[in-house]
């Protein structure tokens, strides 16, 4: 009984801890991820030895589970309706701006770093993705405009899963010889294909079962819209479709629906995505030895500059080139792809896969993150205040 109190009591404390860190990441203009990131490091082996975690599997677990109720949160809040005059650069950033940033960091990681051509894309490709937890934390705190806002959002949610098949492929590469391009088209066909579509019909079928639910108690509403997330992750995943893909198109198709319980529903799936977002980077935290940094320490303030200043704007100037947006709008874009836990999250995979030199990835992701996290998420409201595009408007 004292164990389980204790445990009870260690889960209640975290959570009152990432209120706290949240609530000072605010006052202070950092994303409260970092917050929670060194929270995890500091009870962890290498800190204090509280917690004794080294099991990655797991952690990719925690980190899928988290990111699935994240995108579904984030889809709800939107809507189809109020995506759909910036789907267009959504899509492209989430495709092109993705790939871009995945390619021009991997070549460049590969030439300073002396990696083969195709680890340095396993690395491009695992840092390629925004984090969906850190941009619509920043879209609640920073007021852009609505378009501007909504774009970001959009591509956060739609980028995660173009990044995950792309570093699928890219271990598949390494690991499996004669891995070739009709390989890599055929399953990001796949990918795309069936997620999208358990996606659309799982959202469908599951607006029409609130609206049947509204004469019931509403907490069997919120259960049911819990259970969609999960149905649509699974059931995609299952037959080789694409998870993150399907949650969100699921959560964007809800998110237009009338239903009588839409505010519990809002309110209950941004609270859950809150508390997977502080154990998703608490869980990463535990993960990672400090004492490990000295080795990755130059290489990955490089990594990470490179990704803030060169590999993300480029990327996303080429991916709204066609776009309404001014010059202005698309420098701002390029700065506000905040990196976050989708990164790390990514970076076990290798490690499970064991692919060579799989924790000298992971670890240079994880300072990377840090570091362009650090400089991005501090300074995102500084440039748009300087450029002129903050907005009055409500998040």
């Amino acid at each position: 009984m004292a164990n389980e109190a204790q445990l009870i009591l260690a889960g209640g404390g975290l959570l009152a801890a990432g209120v706290l860190a949240s609530a000072v990441a605010a006052r202070v203009r950092l994303p409260a991820l970092l917050l929670f990131l060194g929270l995890g490091m500091a009870v962890g082996s290498d800190g204090f030895d509280w917690i004794d975690f080294a099991d990655y599997s797991l952690a990719h677990l925690f980190g899928t589970v988290a990111l699935l109720l994240i995108l579904f949160e984030g889809g709800l809040a939107t809507g189809f309706r109020a995506l759909r005059p910036v789907l267009g650069p959504s899509v492209s950033l989430a495709a092109i701006g993705t790939a871009g940033t995945a390619l021009i960091a991997g070549l460049s990681a590969s030439w300073l770093f002396h990696f083969s051509i195709a680890e340095g894309l396993l690395l491009g490709a695992i840092l390629s993705p925004t984090d969906g937890a850190a941009v619509f934390a920043l879209l609640r705190g920073v007021r852009l405009p609505r378009q501007l806002a909504l774009t970001l959002e959009g591509e956060a949610g739609l980028n995660d899963p173009v990044a995950v098949m792309l570093v699928l492929v890219m271990v598949e590469v390494i690991r499996v010889p004669g891995y070739g391009p009709l390989d890599a088209i055929w399953f990001l066909f796949k990918q795309l294909a069936v997620g999208g579509g358990v996606g659309l019909l799982v959202g469908a079928l599951a607006t029409a079962a609130l609206k049947r639910l509204e004469p019931a108690p509403s907490g069997l509403s919120l259960v049911a819209s819990f259970a969609t997330a999960a149905i649509a992750y699974g059931a995609a995943a299952s037959l080789d479709g694409s998870g993150f893909l399907a949650v969100y198109l699921a959560g964007l198709a809800i998110g237009d629906a009338e239903v009588a319980s839409r505010r519990s529903l809002l309110a209950f799936h941004e609270g859950l995505a809150a508390v997977a977002d502080i154990g998703m980077f608490f869980a990463l935290g535990l993960l990672v030895f400090p004492s490990q940094f000295g080795a990755v320490l130059v290489r990955g303030t490089l990594l990470a500059l490179l990704l803030a200043f060169v590999a993300r704007p480029v990327s996303a100037l080429m991916a709204t080139a066609r776009s309404r947006f001014t010059g202005r709008e698309r420098v701002l874009i390029g700065w506000a792809g905040l990196r976050g836990g989708v990164p790390v999250v990514l970076a076990t995979l290798p490690l499970i896969e064991h692919v060579p030199r799989s924790l000298e990835f992971f670890n240079l992701v994880f300072f990377a993150v840090l570091v362009s996290t650090l400089i991005q998420g501090a300074t995102v409201e500084l440039l748009a205040n300087r450029l002129g595009m903050s907005s009055a408007e409500a998040a």
